[in-house]
């Protein structure tokens, strides 16, 4: 029993100390990864010992990134995806919390205008989420072209209860995507919905099993590096561009792009 006990604590202390030697190399890891396969940019959000939480290191890497994606011709799409348990869990709290108020902790998000060159880039972005998928992270997903979904996936906006509202464009995004009464029980409500839900109601485009989301992007994200990137861009523009038109204006926009071709 006395060395059976001892076993134990031995144990412990490398579990400790394997705990301990994990926050270390999480803190020295890039907080975003990018890598290219053939024509796929595959960026990963990296901070998984905190869900894919949003500081302030994720920011300015996810920007730098984003930039190079949108600067490199042979990039054709682009997939962004959480390691860990959970795609992304939003702002992280324990840093824009310590800002001096709500405001002050948007105004440091957006010293970097990462969301509008991810809604910018030319090239289609599939967003591949799993998990808690929260706050800042599913309007992050909200701003990618296609979301795939896998089936532990949930999506919600805590922003109401914590004494703000979404700052990363979520009030503007989701009742495009949901229509404003779905979008404003979510803010106001903070509701959770569940992968199979947010398929009906037009949150995400599909929904897969855990263990084949990043497979079932990469087969999206390669169907679509056969089109022709002008072609593409052109008709994300018309669509981005085309939703805050009157029809006419719309038309009219559609014309002039078409006459491009």
């Amino acid at each position: 029993m006395q060395q059976g006990g001892r076993t134990r604590r031995g144990g412990f202390r490398s579990l400790r100390l394997w705990h301990s030697a994990l926050r270390y190399f999480a803190m020295t890891l890039p907080a975003v990864l990018y890598e290219k396969e053939a024509a796929i940019a595959i960026v990963s959000l990296n901070r998984p010992d905190r869900l894919n939480a949003y500081n302030v290191a994720m920011r300015d890497d996810l920007y730098e990134i984003l930039l190079a994606v949108r600067d490199d011709p042979e990039v054709r799409v682009m997939i962004l995806r959480g390691e860990g348990p959970a795609f992304s869990t939003g702002g992280d709290v324990s840093e824009f919390g310590s800002a001096p108020s709500p405001v002050g902790a948007r105004e440091i998000r957006w010293r970097r205008d990462v969301w509008g060159t991810l809604v910018r880039l030319p090239q289609p972005t599939i967003a591949a989420v799993h998990g808690y998928t929260v706050g800042g992270g599913m309007e992050m997903a909200l701003l990618c072209d296609v979301c795939i979904a896998a089936e532990d996936a949930v999506f919600f906006l805590p922003e109401s209860g914590l004494g703000m509202i979404p700052g990363v464009v979520g009030t503007q995004t989701a009742p495009r995507a949901i229509g404003v009464g779905r979008a404003l029980d979510m803010v106001l409500t903070g509701k959770q919905v569940a992968a199979h839900e947010a398929v009906r109601i037009g949150l995400v485009n599909r929904v897969v099993p855990r263990e084949t989301l990043l497979t079932e992007a990469k087969a999206l994200a390669y169907t679509l590096a056969e089109h022709d990137p002008r072609i593409v861009s052109l008709a994300k523009r018309a669509i981005r561009l085309g939703g805050d038109l009157s029809l006419a204006e719309g038309l009219a926009l559609e014309r002039r792009l078409f006459s491009l071709i």
